[in-house]
């Protein structure tokens, strides 16, 4: 009985009230219009130069290609005009020698070789066609627009963007280090060496994954209307949404198509209230914020996110392991476990190391609604090395990893809520058509009921109209941003572009090379699938 009494203590710390929904709501706009001001402030609110969503009616092959760290993908999608698409994909990993090279030159050159060989494994005929047309002058302005593939750069590192495809590097993440390239428009750096490989290929746009997330669920959104916000809920969170552009009041450099009167603006919402004016902070969140590596940043993130929901748990779970009014993972004898046998944890359980619990064994806590909670049980054996826990013990984990989630649902609310009352849609939208919301991550994909705790909140949110105003809300998974989005990104990016002249033509036609070996290559790990 004092371990669930301790329990149900624990589990109300976290608890996240109505009336604290709404004053989440409140600062989030407020630091919204703040971001919309002016620089330098938590939720950043960067403007992307991305100036349209697409309604699933666009046509054409694009190409996209991420580096998201170790690994390298290079990607075609063909948009069908019908909101379904065919995306093939090849992926390499960046040798380590690469990954602190000494020039950037030998990084992006290795990017631009795999742009090539995936060209001339997968579209072989397409790109013969571009070579022979770039090697006439029968169509001076038609190549430029007709016969170069537009790609979208998805680069998950911090860049300071200036363009829809210029943004300078501000520093390396992710186990790269490459001072040389640190200050430099990665696009720029990306297309030189494509070009030295004459590849017909334009970087025609830089890629956040909010912004790919966002560009993908318009596509694909089975509404009249496109997608107003793309969300990351999985081991990071954030979003980007579509705003006016009259209410952008910072100054903006760099070209952009102001005709449309919108502008998708990536939030970095993680950062969201790091002066904690409204956000929950039991002393689980101090520690796990004080032994981060960036204390007093990313203060929404580190509560809403899959990287440190885990972490929250274990540091609970290690202070009701120290307490000895109580009894969790601990038998005197036999006799009071339910198996008959008495619980220890190994000296070596990943328990006892920080980031040591895995958000994922929160979804098997909140999946197992079993009488004796048998799967969460054999779990805590198989990943933690806790052997043979009680019944009482894996009710007192379920409970306290179902409050941590439910928390963390309930302040994701508060962002999607605010952004939907910033955009005000919910006033000219029903049932049948609702203002969609893009999403992606672990958490949204694979937690169960994670949307459902979602709506929940978002029905008792001031102006959202109850239940009923939550159902003109409709949450849908956003598959890759990465490859689709950014690919639709470069379409947006082909529609900015200007006429090339004469003298831009004979130019380049005069820098290319007379011809080209077209040698067939051994074909890489193709993987390709349709959303059709």
């Amino acid at each position: 009985m004092a371990l669930e009494a301790e329990t149900k203590t624990v589990v109300s710390k976290f608890e996240y009230t109505d009336d604290d929904v709404n004053k989440g709501v409140e600062e989030f706009l407020r630091q919204m219009h703040e971001g919309l001001a002016k620089d330098g402030t938590s939720m950043s609110q960067i403007p992307t130069y991305v100036t349209g969503v697409p309604n699933g009616t666009e046509r054409g092959l694009y190409m996209a290609v991420d580096l998201g760290g170790t690994n390298f993908r290079v990607c075609s999608i063909n948009l069908n005009g019908d909101s379904t698409f065919h995306l093939t994909f090849t992926k390499v990993a960046i040798p380590k020698e690469l990954m602190v090279a000494k020039t950037a030159e030998e990084l992006f050159a290795f990017l631009a070789k795999q742009i090539e060989l995936f060209l001339r494994t997968h579209h072989r005929e397409h790109f013969e066609k571009h070579i022979r047309r770039r090697m006439t002058i029968s169509s001076p302005l038609g190549f430029v627009d007709e016969e170069v593939f537009r790609l979208g750069f998805t680069f998950s590192f911090p860049v300071q963007q200036s363009g829809i495809n210029k943004g300078t590097l501000i520093r390396w993440t992710k186990g790269f280090d490459i001072p040389d390239a640190v200050g430099k428009d990665v696009c720029a750096l990306l297309q030189q060496e494509v070009d030295k490989l004459h590849l017909p290929v334009k970087v025609a746009a830089l890629v956040n994954d909010t912004v790919g997330t966002l560009m993908a669920r318009s596509y694909t959104s089975p509404g009249k209307t496109g997608a107003v916000l793309g969300a990351i809920f999985g081991t990071g969170t954030n979003g980007a949404y579509v705003e006016k552009l009259d209410n952008i009041k910072k100054p903006m450099t760099g070209e952009y198509d102001s005709s449309t009167g919108d502008m998708v603006v990536n939030t970095e919402w993680g950062s969201f209230d790091n002066q904690l004016n409204i956000l929950p902070n039991t002393p689980w969140d101090i520690a796990l914020d004080k032994a981060s590596v960036n204390p007093g940043f990313q203060m929404y993130e580190k509560r809403v996110s899959g990287m440190f929901l885990g972490e929250i748990l274990r540091l609970v779970i290690l202070d009701l392991l120290q307490n000895k009014a109580i009894s969790l993972f601990k038998d005197d004898n036999s006799a009071s476990n339910d198996w008959k046998s008495t619980t220890n944890i190994a000296a070596h359980s990943s328990i006892y190391t920080q980031w040591g619990i895995d958000t994922a064994i929160m979804s098997v806590a909140a999946a197992d609604n079993t009488p004796e909670l048998s799967t969460l049980r054999q779990e805590l054996e198989s990943t933690l090395h806790i052997y043979s826990p009680s019944l009482d013990d894996a009710q007192a984990f379920k409970a306290v990893a179902g409050a941590v989630a439910r928390r963390a649902a309930r302040l994701a609310a508060v962002a999607i809520a605010a952004i939907v009352l910033q955009t005000g849609h919910l006033a000219t939208t029903t049932a049948e058509d609702p203002v969609d919301i893009g999403v992606d991550g672990s958490l949204v994909e694979h937690y169960p009921y994670f949307r459902d705790m979602i709506f929940e909140a978002l029905a008792v949110v001031d102006g959202v109209g109850g239940v009923e105003g939550a159902k003109r809300i409709r949450i849908g998974i956003a598959k890759d941003g990465s490859g689709v989005g950014a690919a639709l990104i470069a379409l947006v990016a082909a529609g900015m572009e200007k006429p090339a002249t004469h003298n831009e033509y004979f130019r380049e036609l005069r820098n290319d090379v007379q011809s080209l070996n077209l040698a067939a290559v051994p074909e890489d790990n193709e993987v390709a699938y349709s959303s059709d």
